[in-house]
């Protein structure tokens, strides 16, 4: 059963290989998942996982942070993670190589080719609105004075019967005018280049006054960098992200 296993695992990495080798030969632009902090991962096995996925120079590079979520097997049978200096040092590690062959961490868990940024990430993290069609998929809709989002039914033969009855939608929940500001910060401040003040009124429909108090303590903490109508994290605000964003619950 060993030996199968192995062989399994061979075969899966030969065929991962083969596809990023034609997606690099034949598109402009696709984009490779890595994750790190991975059970007894070590640096140098994350540097060698690293060093294969840029061999096929991909223009867009997603990087996640293994994290053990509630109710999964991981949680009931949790394994042993690299230390959070360890993990620490992984994400420089990223960080550095990734320069070196021009690319920019544009986005907390994506790095990029000039260019090459994702529109769809672009427009999800600016807080845009997005319509999902098909089994499961997720909706942001703006409205003049509500911000709504929806989930599609995820059963695929149920979802076509309901959507043929016109009504294909499982969920749908108004974000209160008091959630706005956090919901707003919560994905806007994952982009290194930040956003204006303007876009805040524009997709809250909030005065700027309502984050003001947040953004004055945020910039006491060295978190935020502000420019007349332009918000950015800094360095240490990036790091501690959740700490940022925690100023605006």
């Amino acid at each position: 059963d060993d030996a199968l296993q192995r062989i399994g695992r061979v075969h899966s990495a030969a065929q991962a290989k083969a596809a990023l080798r034609e997606a690099a030969d034949n598109f402009d632009t696709f984009n490779i998942d890595l994750m790190y902090a991975l059970p007894g991962q070590t640096l140098a096995a994350l540097q060698s996982d690293l060093a294969q996925a840029l061999d096929f120079a991909p223009p867009h590079l997603s990087v996640y942070h293994l994290t053990i979520e509630p109710n999964t097997f991981f949680a009931k049978h949790p394994p042993t993670l690299p230390e959070e200096d360890l993990a620490w040092d992984m994400l420089d590690a990223i960080t550095e190589a990734t320069q070196q062959v021009g690319m920019r961490r544009y986005e907390v868990s994506a790095y990029a080719k000039n260019g090459h940024g994702c529109v769809h990430n672009l427009n999800y993290w600016g807080f845009g609105d997005y319509l999902g069609i098909g089994a499961g998929a997720h909706s942001k809709l703006s409205f003049a004075h509500r911000v709504v989002r929806q989930v599609r039914v995820r059963n695929p033969e149920l979802y076509m019967q309901r959507a043929e009855a016109g009504n294909a939608i499982a969920q749908e929940n108004e974000v209160t005018r008091k959630a706005l500001p956090f919901e707003f910060m919560l994905n806007a401040l994952r982009l290194r280049e930040g956003f204006n003040l303007q876009d805040f009124v524009d997709r809250t429909g909030l005065p700027q006054n309502a984050i003001a108090k947040a953004l004055q303590a945020a910039q006491d903490k060295g978190l935020i960098e502000r420019k007349l109508n332009h918000i950015q994290p800094t360095e240490r605000g990036f790091d501690l992200l959740s700490d940022l964003q925690e100023l605006f619950l």
